[in-house]
């Protein structure tokens, strides 16, 4: 050892000293890397959160909104029979009096017109429970069903496209070249 290094203003320990920051500099900027994910990973879980919210909130009004029209469907199906059924009982009594069988038969007529509207609104409701928004979120997480054919979350690649693909793919219930059998979301 030289005397220069011994008395500590030689370049071995003035390298040491240079180093230290540079570790400690590395370190920090490692720890708020980890922190600045950690703050991504935890929005992203809100967001999905949300989302998944959101969507359980649109399916349980659809669903009391289903509901709600298959009453109105099945309260004016059985009225329409009623009606119906007494329209026939009349025409068969009376043979003769328009009057009675022919207002019984509007009514019964328009009751299932009714049912027919309120049956098709709780089809176009019920649509609403199939979760689109999370189901195709969730395969872009490649979870799911629609996993393995939907872009990657990093993708620039619309989800939504992938969905139309995959309908487009299948025609009726049957698989065209896909080799799963899925339902879209």
């Amino acid at each position: 050892m030289t005397g220069s290094d011994a008395n500590g203003d030689g370049t071995e320990d003035g390298a040491r000293e240079r180093a230290a920051p540079g570790i400690a500099d590395a370190l920090k900027e490692l720890g708020d890397t980890g922190k600045a994910t950690w703050a991504a990973g935890r929005e992203a879980a809100t967001a999905l959160r949300i989302l998944v919210t959101a969507d359980f909130s649109l399916a349980r009004s659809a669903f009391g909104r289903t509901l709600a029209f298959t009453a109105l469907a099945i309260i004016f199906g059985a009225s329409a029979w009623l009606l119906l059924t007494a329209a026939l009982i009349a025409w068969l009594s009376l043979n003769a009096g328009w009057a009675w069988w022919m207002s019984l038969l509007v009514c019964g007529v328009s009751s299932v017109l009714l049912a027919g509207l309120a049956g098709w609104m709780a089809v176009r409701y019920f649509e609403h429970t199939r979760m689109k928004a999370t189901r195709r979120q969730l395969a872009r997480l490649g979870i799911g069903e629609l996993g393995d054919m939907t872009p990657d979350a990093g993708s620039g690649k619309s989800a939504k496209a992938a969905e139309d693909q995959v309908e487009a793919a299948t025609e009726n219930g049957k698989k065209k070249g896909l080799g799963v059998d899925v339902t879209p979301p």
